[in-house]
C-alpha cells in the first residue's frame, strides 16, 4: 500500500511529532536534549524550517515550525534523524533505529489553532505529571516564548506577535493564555489531526466539541 501523501503547504505552520521506536528512551542525558536542540536549530537553518515551539519529552518529540518551501520539513526530519541517530548511537553504544517510522505531521490552518498547538506542546510535561508546570520543564521552548528566556531560540508566529504590542506584552499574554484550561475537546482534536495525519481545517472540526473555530488553510503567513 502506498504511503499516504503528507499533509503540508509552504508559507503554513504544520505541528509535527516523532516518536521512539516501540516506546524507547530516546533522551537519556541533558546532554543528548543540548545536542538534539542543537542539532535542530542548524537543520532548520539548512532546510527553510523556522520553529516556533517545541518540547523533548522522554520517548518522543514535538514540533511547531513554518516550512518555507515545499518538501522542507521533510528534509529537515531526515537530516535531524540521521544525525541525532548516528551520535545517540555513539554515545550509548548501540547500533539500529531509533525513531518509529515516519514522523506525524498536521497541517495548522487557523490562527487560533496556532496558539492552541503551541500550549498543547508546552504543556505535555504537564499533562505527563512531569511537573506542575511549564516553567520548571527544561526541555521546552515555553521559557523563550512565556519568559523571554533564550530569546532567538524560537521565532514568533504572526499570530503569537499579534498578542500585544511588544515582546513583553506578548510574553505576558501568552503566559496568561497557557495559564487557561485547555478544552478536552481541542486535546482531542490536535491529537486525531495528528494520528489522522490531516489538516485542522472547518471540515475537520464538524461534528467535534473542540471549542476552536476552524475556518480554512489560509492561515496567517509569517
Amino acid at each position: 500500500m502506498p504511503r499516504k501523501p503528507r499533509v503540508s503547504a509552504p508559507g503554513l505552520p504544520l505541528h509535527l511529532v516523532q516518536r521512539g521506536n516501540d516506546r524507547q528512551c530516546c533522551f537519556r542525558s541533558d546532554a543528548d536534549c543540548f545536542r538534539y536542540l542543537s542539532m535542530l536549530r542548524r537543520a532548520a537553518s539548512l532546510t527553510g524550517c523556522v520553529l516556533h515551539a517545541y518540547v523533548l519529552m522522554s520517548n518522543h518529540v514535538h514540533l511547531l515550525l513554518t516550512p518555507q518551501t515545499a518538501g522542507a520539513a521533510s528534509r529537515l526530519m531526515q537530516h535531524l534523524g540521521r544525525r541525532y541517530v548516528r551520535y545517540f548511537n555513539d554515545v550509548h553504544v548501540r547500533s539500529g533505529t531509533l525513531w518509529e517510522g515516519r514522523f506525524h505531521a498536521s497541517l495548522v490552518g487557523d490562527d487560533a489553532y496556532v496558539l492552541a498547538c503551541y500550549r498543547y506542546i508546552e504543556l505535555n510535561p504537564v499533562r505527563a505529571g512531569m511537573v506542575d508546570h511549564p516553567a520548571r520543564y527544561r526541555w521546552s521552548s515555553y521559557a523563550s516564548n512565556a519568559l523571554g528566556i533564550r530569546a532567538g531560540e524560537v521565532v514568533p508566529h504572526a499570530t503569537y506577535v499579534a498578542l500585544g504590542p511588544d515582546a513583553s506584552a506578548q510574553q505576558q499574554r501568552y503566559a496568561s493564555f497557557v495559564e487557561s484550561t485547555m478544552p478536552e475537546g481541542q486535546i482531542g482534536e490536535i491529537r486525531r489531526s495528528l494520528q489522522r495525519q490531516r489538516a485542522l481545517t472547518s471540515e475537520a472540526e464538524k461534528g467535534s466539541e473542540s471549542g476552536v473555530r476552524v475556518v480554512s488553510h489560509k492561515a496567517k503567513r509569517l
